[in-house]
């Protein structure tokens, strides 16, 4: 009977013991998203990626910027179509650094050639990223 009495203690101890670490476990896991906020996230990423390349295209196709990719035997048609297919992290570092130069510029703290040699780094960097996927 000592035994017995034993045996169940145990299993209750052990059925509290599973119980106490896997119920916490549990409701930890239970992160649900709802459709509404699944859609909205997708809607703010891709209007984000949007503005990204629409911001790009908009800086490589100035006559400032055509001429400078022309200079340096870069096919600008070739680099504004690459500028779709970069990922999301890469548009949206490039259209920073693109704006950042637009402002710099505008602001008189970048001369024409400073420009061009922003141009076209960014052109090639365009090409060399497409080209390594």
């Amino acid at each position: 009977m000592h035994s017995v009495l034993r045996q169940s203690a145990r299993s209750v101890i052990a059925i509290a013991l599973v119980a106490l670490f896997l119920v916490p476990n549990l409701i930890a896991q239970t992160h649900v998203v709802s459709p509404a906020e699944l859609q909205q996230q997708v809607l703010t990423a891709s209007q984000q990626r949007q503005h990204n390349i629409k911001t790009l295209e908009n800086f490589l196709s100035t006559p400032l910027a055509e001429k400078a990719m022309k200079s340096g035997k870069v096919n600008p048609q070739q680099v504004r179509t690459a500028v779709s297919t970069l990922s999301d992290q890469d548009l949206a570092q490039l259209s920073a650094r693109a704006q950042n130069a637009q402002a710099d510029f505008a602001a008189g703290n970048l001369t024409d050639r400073d420009l061009i040699l922003i141009i076209l780094g960014i052109a090639v960097l365009v090409l060399i990223i497409v080209a390594v996927r």
